[in-house]
């Protein structure tokens, strides 16, 4: 009877302790989705006051309301009225981020499958040095670059803002590589003995089994291709022919000079809207790719 009642003890006091780990952790679940909560509002709220002021009239502009009463659209006939040509810029822009997005994956998949599957003499030395060349300022090339195209006349144009997409890059390489590790190895064997070649491996069975990590990469460079402010003011500083990063910078002195933040916001509403897009459609892809960059299996 003795030991029954210890046993029964210990099962009575094992209960209370996992009753008690579960209410910590339901208490702890509970204080991180707050905390989260609060950290998505903060970051929403500058978002969503954008959003709203660009539908406000100009009396209205300072108001603290995010509901617009009553909601316009002439900030947006403005927008589009104004002598900077908006929709040329904006062309530019999307062309601009496509290519320099195509770019990226082209060269950088193809590079990344060398240093993944391929295996060749001094293959960890050169992926070692071209990781090096993250530690490099892009403001060292600046200079040069820009010397090298002026002597090749293409400044004024856009071909040397996306040109250099294609001649690959460091970052955008190691994360596909890291990827490509992730595939089994029996799969090129397999191809091998079907005679598949190295081109026709990468081509049919490495790129579509790598949709995450191409969707990733091409999320991180139209971003910062659409975000870039810095070359196309050094090769396409003359408007309207342009992007819509420097027409906004332009256009930001002339409207905050006349109190017009109405327009200003819609013309920053609509420079993040392909942003949005292209996150929107691409983010399973996205959330997939970085999740699994890095885990070999």
């Amino acid at each position: 009877m003795g030991r029954e009642k210890i046993r029964r003890v210990r099962v009575g006091l094992r209960g209370r302790m996992m009753n008690n780990k579960k209410i910590e952790k339901a208490i702890l679940d509970i204080v991180t989705y707050l905390l989260l909560s609060l950290g998505a509002v903060i970051m929403v709220t500058p978002f969503l006051w954008m959003i709203a002021t660009s539908f406000k009239r100009p009396a209205d502009q300072f108001t603290m309301t995010l509901i617009p009463n009553p909601a316009t659209l002439d900030n947006y006939r403005s927008l589009f009225n104004v002598d900077l040509n908006f929709p040329l810029m904006f062309a530019n822009s999307t062309v601009i981020s496509l290519l320099v997005t195509m770019g990226q994956l082209l060269t950088c998949s193809m590079a990344a499958f060398c240093f993944a599957v391929v295996k060749f003499r001094g293959r960890e030395a050169l992926f070692a040095a071209l990781l090096a060349t993250l530690l490099i300022p892009f403001h060292v090339t600046l200079i040069p670059n820009f010397i090298i195209f002026k002597w090749l006349g293409l400044t004024g144009t856009s071909v040397p803002i996306w040109l250099p997409a294609f001649w690959g890059g460091a970052f955008g390489t190691f994360l596909i590589r890291q990827y490509f590790l992730t595939i089994p190895r029996d799969l090129v064997d397999a191809a091998r003995v079907d005679g598949a070649s190295l081109l026709q491996i990468f081509w049919r069975v490495y790129l579509p089994l790598a949709k995450p990590a191409l969707a990733a990469l091409a999320i991180f460079t139209f971003q910062g291709a659409w975000n870039d402010l810095l070359h196309p003011l050094i090769y396409m500083p003359a408007a309207p022919n342009t992007t819509l990063t420097v027409g906004l910078a332009f256009f930001q002195q002339q409207m905050v000079l006349g109190g017009k933040f109405t327009i200003l916001m819609a013309g920053a509403f609509i420079s993040i809207l392909p942003l949005l897009l292209v996150f929107f459609f691409a983010q399973r892809y996205f959330i997939q790719g970085i999740a699994l960059t890095g885990v070999k299996r």
